[in-house]
């Protein structure tokens, strides 16, 4: 409606001045070309924004996938480490069984040691009048 308003605009100024219908003539189509050269813009604007948002998307799958990934070893980490801490528990009970069984052996040993060294001595002393 616009474009045929400007047409018989232009019209009826070029049947009274040639010069300024001609001026208005390229004044409209340099209106046309930028229209058209703005929708090229627009459309071209509209495809990278959709290209980037399927790459935007693509790479959160791909980033959801890693955590997904990342949360599970988290998770065996936490299992072995659970695992490892009750085997170091369990071999440090070992252990401190082990040198409490020693030192009582050892302190029975020596009990007997002193007993049997004290028997000895006596039975010396019996010995020589």
């Amino acid at each position: 409606l616009h474009s045929q308003c400007f047409d018989e605009i232009i019209r009826q100024v070029t049947i009274d001045c040639p010069e300024r219908g001609l001026l208005l003539m390229r004044t409209r189509d340099e209106l046309k070309m930028t229209i058209a050269a703005y929708q090229t813009l627009y459309q071209s604007s509209v495809i990278f924004g959709k290209q980037k948002l399927l790459q935007s998307e693509k790479g959160k799958t791909e980033l959801e996938q890693r955590i997904a990934e990342l949360e599970k070893t988290k998770a065996e980490l936490e299992d072995k480490k659970i695992q490892l801490t009750n085997k170091k528990e369990a071999v440090e009970k070992r252990i401190q069984e082990r040198d409490e069984i020693m030192r009582e052996k050892r302190e029975s040993e020596l009990k007997f040691l002193k007993f049997q060294g004290h028997h000895l001595e006596n039975f010396l002393n019996n010995i020589k009048p």
